[in-house]
C-alpha cells in the first residue's frame, strides 16, 4: 500500500487526505501548528460563548454547486448573507458599493438607471485594460468613490500604493445599481452551524489518517513517502533558498463588550489615519445564536516576517520574477505536488480552495491507475 505525505491540515490538506484515504492509501498529515482546519479554525470563546474565527472572519459563498453540496455532507450550513459596512469620513455606509452608497455618499436620491449614468461620468473611461488597482477603481467608480473606500483601505490592507497592486484585486468586487447589499454575488452562501473546524474533524476521521499536530514536514522527511502533498508556503518548502515571497500577515487586537458592541459583523474603516483596516463582531457570524456578552477583533495588517503566520500573497504587477524562479526550482522535484493558498502562492477564497482540493486528488488517482507522473502543479501558480 503506498503511503502519502500531507503538509498542512487546512481544507487543501485534509481533503486530499480523506479523497485519498477512501481510495485505500495510507495518509500522514503534518500540521505545525495545535490544532487542525489551518486559518479556517473555529472555536467558541470561553467568556462569552461566541464561536470566533480564530484566523479571522471565514463566510462560506459559492456559484460551484458541487462544492455546496459536498460541505453540506461535512456540516449543516445555516442562511448566513455577508453585509457590510464601510466607516469613511466619520459616516456610516454599505458595501459593495450599491445605490443606497452612491446616493447617501452624493447626497442625491437617483434611480438606478440615473445613477449608472452618473457613475459613468465619474469613471475615467480614459483607461482601456486597468493594470494596477488604482486604474481599475478610477475606471470602476471614478477619483471620488474610490478615494474615500479604496485607496485608504487597501494602502493599509497591503502596506503598498494602489498603483502597485494589481486590477484583479478589486475586480472580485461588485458594482450595483440597485439596493442589494449582499457581498457576495453567489448564488449559494452560508455558515456552517458548529464553525469549521468539526467539517476538517470530519475528513480526517478515517482509520487510513494519522494526524501529527505541532509537527512540520521536512524536505528531507518528504523522501519517506511515495508522494507528497505540500500545502505549507511554497518558499518554505526550499528553505527560502531564493528569498522570501512577501506575504501579508494579520495581528487582531481583542476588544469585548455586553451586548451589542457595532451592531453588525463587520465595518470596514476606509480613512487611512484609522491604523486598523476593520472590526469584526463574531456573535453576527451565527444570528441563530444569542449571547450577553460579545467579543470583536479590530485587524491589523502587516508585511509578514517568517516567523509570521502568512495570509495574503503580494503578487505585485512587475514583481513576478522570484515567484517564476520557486515554480522552476518545483518542476525539477519528483514525488511531490503543492497545493493551496500557500503552495501555489494565489489568493484563493474557500470554495476554490476546496474545488482545487478535490480536482487534485481525483488528477493523482487518475494518474496512479494510468501509471503516469503526477504533475508538480495541478493548477499553475503564473
Amino acid at each position: 500500500m503506498k503511503s502519502i505525505g500531507i503538509a498542512g491540515a487546512g481544507f487543501s490538506g485534509a481533503i486530499i487526505a480523506n479523497e485519498l484515504a477512501q481510495a485505500g492509501y495510507k495518509v500522514a498529515v503534518f500540521e505545525p501548528r495545535s490544532h487542525i482546519a489551518g486559518n479556517c479554525f473555529s472555536a467558541r470563546d470561553a467568556l462569552s460563548g461566541v464561536m470566533v474565527h480564530k484566523y479571522g472572519p471565514h463566510i462560506f459563498h459559492t456559484d460551484k454547486e458541487h462544492v455546496w453540496r459536498y460541505v453540506n455532507q461535512l456540516s449543516v450550513f445555516k442562511p448566513y448573507v455577508n453585509r457590510v459596512k464601510a466607516n469613511a469620513g466619520g459616516k456610516i455606509y454599505s458595501l459593495p458599493i450599491n445605490l443606497h452608497t452612491i446616493n447617501q455618499f452624493f447626497g442625491k436620491a437617483m434611480s438606478p438607471t440615473e445613477a449608472a449614468e452618473f457613475i459613468r461620468q465619474q469613471a475615467d473611461n480614459s483607461i482601456a485594460e486597468p493594470e494596477t488597482f488604482e486604474q481599475q477603481a478610477m475606471k470602476f467608480v471614478g477619483e471620488a468613490l474610490y478615494r474615500a473606500f479604496f485607496a485608504g483601505y487597501t494602502q493599509k490592507q497591503w502596506g503598498l500604493s494602489p498603483t502597485e497592486l494589481p486590477a484583479s484585486i478589486l475586480k472580485r468586487l461588485p458594482l450595483r445599481f440597485n439596493y442589494d447589499d449582499n457581498y457576495f454575488n453567489h448564488q449559494f452562501q452560508g455558515m456552517p452551524e458548529h464553525g469549521y473546524t468539526p467539517l476538517v474533524e470530519k475528513l480526517l476521521d478515517h482509520p487510513n489518517i494519522t494526524v501529527h499536530l505541532e509537527t512540520k514536514l521536512s524536505r528531507a522527511k518528504c523522501a519517506d513517502f511515495d508522494h507528497v502533498f505540500w500545502s505549507g508556503p511554497l518558499d518554505a518548502y526550499f528553505d527560502l533558498s531564493l528569498g522570501h515571497l512577501p506575504y501579508r500577515t494579520l495581528e487582531f487586537k481583542e476588544i469585548r463588550a455586553s451586548g451589542d458592541y457595532q451592531g453588525t459583523a463587520v465595518i470596514n474603516y476606509c480613512d487611512p489615519e484609522i491604523p486598523y483596516t476593520r472590526i469584526s463582531e463574531h456573535k453576527h457570524f451565527a444570528p441563530w445564536e444569542q449571547h450577553a456578552d460579545t467579543v470583536c477583533f479590530a485587524e491589523y495588517s502587516r508585511q509578514a516576517t517568517q516567523d509570521d503566520e502568512p495570509y495574503y500573497p503580494v503578487r505585485l504587477v512587475n514583481d513576478k520574477q522570484l515567484l517564476s524562479d520557486y515554480v522552476a526550482l518545483a518542476q525539477q522535484e519528483q514525488a511531490i505536488t503543492f497545493v493551496g493558498r500557500l503552495g501555489t502562492y494565489r489568493y484563493l477564497d474557500m470554495d476554490v480552495t476546496i474545488d482545487e482540493a478535490l480536482q487534485t486528488a481525483k488528477t493523482f488517482l487518475q494518474t496512479q491507475a494510468a501509471k503516469q507522473a503526477m504533475p508538480v502543479f495541478v493548477i499553475s501558480p503564473l
